[in-house]
């Protein structure tokens, strides 16, 4: 068993994980880990630095200071072992709009080595678990968003990581859809690492063990969902009682400001 594997089965650690554009700081001395079996909800007001945490944590951005590992290894010097043991779903996932889902499927699936046969195996589950049957070979510039997102957690399932880090994966899809995809990460869950974001408090009911909180990029709270549920009725709830702002859906003016002081490029949904 490798070194990682075998490190009391954490399979997503952030250790004092920090990133500062000049005077900004989007992340900042953020601490957890995820073990395998979990499914972690992680939630927080838009600009709070829920999808720069992901993307450290993938090694798509590099950290000004700490530490994140991917089943014990090292996104930053162990790079290609890290990536090889994740699965990432981005808030917009890209797609080669003039692929079809099954040829795109077969290209990620050839860069990540899968032999022939497993590959087959895998291209056939993936096509199940996200029902992409009916679309298989339709170019996907001709899918809906739904649909393309679909195609986005099929990749992230392709090779059976040992982590899944998922940025709002039902975004798009239709209630029956979403249903099926948070039927699939509970039970995938079971094998693995999950860390999600998402808005939806029943998105969080539904699969999530844990939930972690962050605000104006610190982690403000890491605990089970009953305790989330102790601070009020719903998320707007639960964000007044952790962070005093009573706004949704943009981020909070401290972080605007901030992020006009210092500078800061990542624009996105978050900080």
């Amino acid at each position: 068993m490798s070194n990682a594997i075998a490190s009391a089965e954490r399979l997503i650690e952030a250790e004092g994980l920090t990133k500062r554009y000049g005077k900004f700081a989007a992340v900042e001395d953020i601490s957890f880990s995820v073990r395998r079996g979990e499914v972690a909800a992680f939630l927080g007001p838009n600009g709070a630095g829920k999808t720069t945490t992901m993307r450290l944590l993938t090694g798509y951005l590099t950290p000004t200071a700490g530490r994140a590992r991917i089943a014990g290894f090292d996104v930053a010097t162990q790079r290609l072992e890290a990536a090889a043991r994740v699965g990432y779903l981005p808030e917009n996932g890209p797609l080669y709009l003039d692929m079809t889902p099954y040829t795109a499927l077969r290209f990620y699936g050839e860069v990540r080595c899968l032999g022939a046969a497993k590959l087959a195996e895998r291209l056939d589950a993936v096509t199940k678990i996200c029902a992409l049957g009916p679309v298989l070979h339709k170019p996907i510039r001709k899918l809906s968003k739904g649909y393309r997102q679909r195609v986005g957690l099929a990749q992230a399932l392709l090779h059976e990581p040992d982590v899944l880090i998922l940025d709002e994966p039902t975004t798009g899809l239709d209630p029956n859809q979403i249903r099926d995809v948070r039927a699939s990460i509970r039970d995938i869950g079971a094998r693995c690492a999950i860390l999600l974001s998402t808005h939806i408090l029943q998105e969080v009911e539904a699969i999530a063990d844990r939930v972690l909180f962050v605000h104006a990029g610190r982690l403000v709270f890491d605990g089970t969902v009953a305790e989330m549920k102790a601070h009020g009725p719903d998320l707007d709830a639960f964000f007044r009682a952790k962070t005093g702002w009573e706004g949704k859906g943009s981020a909070e003016p401290e972080a605007v400001a901030a992020a006009a002081e210092g500078g800061a490029p990542d624009t996105g949904s978050d900080a």
